[in-house]
């Protein structure tokens, strides 16, 4: 097949539109990694059994079983328990979910990193739990894990595809509805695919970035 200018034109409005998506799926995915994450780690480390066991259980569930068995179970069996989502809002649920039990262990690591003085420190000054974690444990263990977190973002960047199975099309999703039903996939996918390395070879860059700003 020839390159079509006239292809990639006429594409690009629905390319633009599964870029949003994607965009959208990707930043409100990442901040429920990020938030549930932060909760499993804390709760993993509780010395209450009723707690820090089923927390667990839940997440190593998760972990081990693929992301595209959780979103078809999250917009097709889900809905006949309770109200049906959008297919957006599936795919960042199920994006934010699958990835929060990697982003715990990412947490955990960090929390672990505090060295034991800080937590004796803590302890003689009588700061209440709340106050430990909030103002002594977490903002050291948080600025250790702040590039693993990012690899996350990348990583979830480059599944995001899979919540075209559910019906969010995003820049992959598009991509193929058009070759469908156009014949023509060298241009779609070959702009995609470009559209994935503008977007994470930069982050990549900046994380690097990052990282050697948080060692110094």
């Amino acid at each position: 097949m020839n390159w079509d200018w006239n292809v990639v034109s006429e594409f690009l409005p629905r390319f633009w539109d599964g870029v949003v998506l994607t965009l959208q799926a990707l930043v409100l995915g990442s901040l429920l990694a990020f938030t549930l994450g932060l909760v499993w780690a804390v709760a993993q480390r509780s010395a209450r059994a009723w707690i820090r066991v089923p927390v667990t259980a839940v997440t190593e569930f998760v972990r081990n079983t693929p992301l595209l068995v959780q979103l078809f179970f999250l917009f097709y069996v889900v809905p006949e328990w309770g109200p049906s989502m959008s297919p957006l809002a599936t795919g960042v649920l199920g994006l934010g979910l699958h990835y929060s039990t990697y982003t715990a262990e990412v947490y955990r690591a960090g929390i672990d990193g505090v060295p034991k003085g800080q937590w004796e420190a803590a302890k003689a000054l009588s700061l209440p739990p709340t106050r430990t974690w909030g103002a002594v444990i977490l903002p050291q263990a948080i600025r250790r894990v702040v590039p693993a977190l990012g690899n996350y973002v990348i990583a979830m960047l480059k599944d995001s595809p899979l919540i075209a199975i559910i019906g969010a099309l995003e820049m992959l999703g598009e991509a193929r509805a058009y070759g469908s039903e156009t014949f023509r996939f060298l241009e779609p996918i070959t702009v995609v695919g470009l559209a994935f390395i503008a977007i994470a070879y930069p982050a990549s860059l900046l994380l690097r970035t990052l990282e050697r700003r948080l060692v110094r």
